[in-house]
Formats: C-alpha cells, sequence, structure tokens
C-alpha cells in the first residue's frame, strides 16, 4: 500500500488570466499593504510602461524600486536590495519580472528576517550538501514580511518555498529553504508576458516541462504529482509550440503559465528531481547559463542516461507528449529544436576546460544524489556533460 504526506504551501492565491493591474489593485486591498517595496525586471523597467503602470496601481504605497538584479540572483544585489528594503520599512515585497527576481524576491524576505548584513551572512541560512549527498539544512526564521509575485516566464520559482542564490565568491548557486517563504499570492497575466524576450519564454518553459519531466521519472513518485505534471506537459508540450508560432495568442501563453504551475507541484509534495536540475544549477551558478537554457541542453541527455532504470515511467512522458510509442529522450530533444533553442553546452558557451569544475561542483548539488541512476562521481557527471558538449 502507497503511503506519504503532501503538505499545502504557503501561498494562498494564484490569480491567473486576469489584467496585472487590475488583480494587483485588489491584491493591496485585500492584503492592506501600505508599504510596498517593488523587485522589479530591468528590462521591463527600461523597455516598456509596466513599472510605471505598477507604480499608478500602488500610488503612495510604493515606497521603493528596485531594478538592478543580475541573473541568477547574486548574494551582493540581494543583501543591497533587503537594505534598501528595510529602510523603507516596507510590509510587503512585491516582484515584477522571471526567475531570478522571483528569487530575490523570496531572499529578501529571509535576509530582512534574519539580520542578513552582508553577502557572508548569507552563510548561516544556505544548505550544504557534501559530495557524499549528504545535506545540512540550517534553522533560521520564516519571512517576517509577505511577497506578492507577477510572473513573466515559465520557471515556476513562484509556486516554491525555495530560493536560488549564487555566491559568485565560491562561483556557484546554492539553495535557500524556508517552508514560509512560498510568496503569498502569484499573479498570472498572460498578456504581459507578450514583453518576455521569446527565447526567455520558450527556454523557460522548457525548464517547466523539465520539472514535470523528473517529477514523473523520479525515485518518490507521488500521486498528486503524478496527475499534475501529466497534464502540465500536455499544456505545455502544446502552448510552447503555439507560441513559437504566434507569439500573439494569448490562450497559448495562459496555457504555458498554468503548465509551468502545474509542473511544480511536485516540489510541494517532496518529490525529488535529478540530475537535469542538478546539473542545471551548476551550469548557472558556474557558467552563467540561463536557466531555461541548462533544461534544453541537459534534460534529453539526463534522460538517456536513467532510461535503464526508470523505462516505464519515462513511457508516461512519451505519452503526455502524445506519442507513446516514441522515446520520451527523443520526443524532448524534437521539442526542443522545433522551438528553435540550443541543445549543447557549446551553443550556450560553456568551454570544454570547464566540464570538470562542473562535474566536481555538481557533486554538491543535492539532486545530483537523487537522481533515479545512481552517480557515484564526479565522472558519471563528466559522461553525461561530454554526450551534452
Amino acid at each position: 500500500m502507497r503511503s506519504g504526506l503532501y503538505s499545502y504551501p504557503n501561498t494562498q492565491r494564484i490569480v491567473y488570466g486576469v489584467p496585472f493591474v487590475q488583480a494587483l489593485a485588489q491584491e493591496v486591498q485585500t492584503v492592506d499593504a501600505q508599504r510596498v517595496f517593488v523587485l522589479a525586471s530591468g528590462s521591463l523597467t527600461r523597455h516598456t510602461d509596466v513599472v510605471d503602470q505598477l507604480r499608478g496601481v500602488l500610488g503612495t504605497r510604493c515606497v521603493g524600486v528596485f531594478s538592478d538584479m543580475p541573473a541568477h540572483t547574486p548574494r551582493t544585489a540581494v543583501v543591497k536590495a533587503a537594505h534598501e528594503a528595510l529602510n523603507a520599512r516596507a510590509d510587503l515585497i512585491l516582484t515584477l519580472g522571471g526567475g531570478s527576481i522571483t528569487d530575490a524576491g523570496k531572499m529578501l524576505t529571509l535576509c530582512m528576517s534574519n539580520a542578513i548584513d552582508s553577502p557572508e551572512d548569507l552563510d548561516r541560512l544556505a544548505t550544504r550538501v557534501h559530495a557524499d549527498g549528504r545535506v545540512e539544512r540550517p534553522e533560521f526564521n520564516g519571512p517576517s514580511v509577505p511577497s506578492t509575485v507577477i510572473s513573466t516566464t515559465l520557471s515556476a520559482g513562484e509556486f516554491s518555498a525555495l530560493a536560488g542564490c549564487t555566491d559568485t565568491a565560491k562561483g556557484y548557486k546554492e539553495n535557500f529553504l524556508h517552508p514560509k517563504a512560498s510568496p503569498r499570492t502569484v499573479i498570472l497575466d498572460p498578456a504581459l508576458t507578450v514583453h518576455t524576450p521569446e527565447w526567455l519564454w520558450l527556454s523557460t518553459g522548457l525548464r517547466a516541462v523539465d520539472h514535470a519531466v523528473e517529477d514523473l521519472c523520479s525515485v518518490n513518485t507521488h500521486p498528486m504529482s503524478e496527475a499534475t505534471s501529466f497534464q502540465a506537459l500536455r499544456l505545455l508540450g502544446r502552448g510552447l509550440r503555439a507560441v513559437k508560432k504566434d507569439p500573439s495568442d494569448l490562450n497559448a501563453r495562459l496555457d504555458c503559465q498554468l503548465g509551468a504551475w502545474m509542473s511544480i507541484i511536485g516540489s510541494s509534495a517532496g518529490v525529488h528531481k535529478g540530475a537535469s536540475h542538478g546539473i542545471g544549477h551548476v551550469l548557472g551558478g558556474t557558467a552563467g547559463v540561463p536557466h531555461g537554457y541548462t533544461s534544453c541542453v541537459m534534460l534529453p541527455h539526463v534522460m538517456r542516461y536513467n532510461h535503464s532504470v526508470n523505462a516505464e515511467q519515462q513511457k508516461r512522458v512519451s505519452e503526455a507528449l502524445g506519442e507513446p510509442n516514441k522515446p520520451a529522450c527523443d520526443l524532448l530533444a524534437e521539442l526542443v529544436a522545433e522551438l528553435g533553442l540550443p541543445s549543447t553546452l557549446r551553443e550556450v558557451g560553456v568551454p570544454a576546460d570547464m566540464l570538470d569544475l562542473i562535474a566536481h561542483n555538481a557533486m554538491h548539488d543535492r539532486l545530483i544524489h537523487t537522481n533515479p541512476r545512481k552517480i557515484h562521481g564526479p565522472q558519471d557527471v563528466r559522461s553525461i556533460l561530454d554526450a551534452a558538449w
């Protein structure tokens, strides 16, 4: 008999298919936020009037806007933004942008409640993963200030309590987890996403596909995420193709957003992801590869590596993608190609002489140690990297 546990995330509301200005106006009234500190995408701030629209909704409630958060959420920028939010006496952190901005919002709430004064102070909060797979999670305070996310990409971090933040001094991305760190409200407005560059929208869509695939193929699947991951692949498979064909198709964009939401349910259920995510974290923190591109490159190769131990689960992926008799690794590679996304490490700028360092650092990511086919050491990671290079 199967047994297990499902913990509902801290998120209280997900508003979808509603113009973000309307949803935000209702949100600040509902939670009675008086001092809203905004983390906004730099590109949206510079090239659109979206931040001006947001200011118009907030009026005097807006006590600050930070729009200088680099990709992969470096510690230095996080601490700087947290200082500004504290000085502004913010009672709500509002993020507008993609995955790095979303992670930054979660990191700000943790910095503000744990007296983080410098980038080095974040050592007290970071998850430590040893090369043998042993994980150390420190105890620390949960957020004292809530957050709301207006998401413009599909990496789905807005539905999770986990935040990624890069220690640039050490050259890798670390995990920070507190069960109360999930945003309180998530707003999904497909019309807002037309500003997102095509490569970013489609590649983070592949990141969401990666979530769903690795959950379906996990060593500890869960009935809730089995259902949601399957539907996520159906929505993402058709939605991404439709947006590629017609970027103005808002129904397809909403399909993608809903699919991204469903793709991450396994994280709340405690379902372990595998080496595509584990290597992807290191490619981001060590080599500067965008989140979505890491999944485009690594997922098909990790699926091939794992096929000998989870072939039946991989058939479910093929079924969800509409071709049950075709290998999932091939279907995923074809989807990447159809969307015009990169499929090799060379294409995303990873030099061959960095592969050993990436393989070494990957052993310190907890998801390497929950891969369906056991990874015994850096040499196994290197074999996957070589196939992807």
